[in-house]
């Protein structure tokens, strides 16, 4: 299973691309297999403010509907609106097309919290047993 090194990830299975003025978020490759078949995505708008560990989208499959929690802080600057007519991104490249919103972080040190690579495979390893 693909988990790049260069990402951070949250114990919910989101990832997070953290650059010194925007974070991109997505879920991980686990998620969108335990998900399956992804039909629909609601993003959140421009502007909104989230706070770390809140719900920030939804993700429904055949399956279920799922929260998608903000990995940091921040205020929403824009969303993947492709998802919106395509929302099979998400399993076809959840890492590249299927990211779902951008923030500015507000507290840039929660990314320190995040999970590194390697700590997030031991997550999703020991709880496959």
């Amino acid at each position: 299973m693909q988990i790049p090194a260069e990402l951070r990830y949250t114990k919910t299975h989101e990832w997070a691309k953290v650059a010194p003025s925007e974070v991109i978020v997505g879920i991980t490759a686990h998620a969108q297999e335990e998900l399956r078949d992804v039909v629909y995505v609601e993003l959140p708008p421009a502007g909104k403010i989230l706070k770390q560990g809140e719900p920030a989208a939804v993700v429904e499959s055949v399956k279920a509907a799922f929260d998608i929690y903000a990995p940091m802080s921040g205020t929403v600057v824009r969303a993947n609106t492709e998802l919106s007519k395509s929302p099979q991104l998400v399993n076809a490249d959840c890492y590249g097309a299927g990211w779902f919103f951008a923030l500015t972080p507000s507290q840039p040190s929660e990314a320190e919290a995040l999970l590194a690579a390697d700590a997030y495979t031991k997550l999703i390893t020991a709880a496959a047993h």
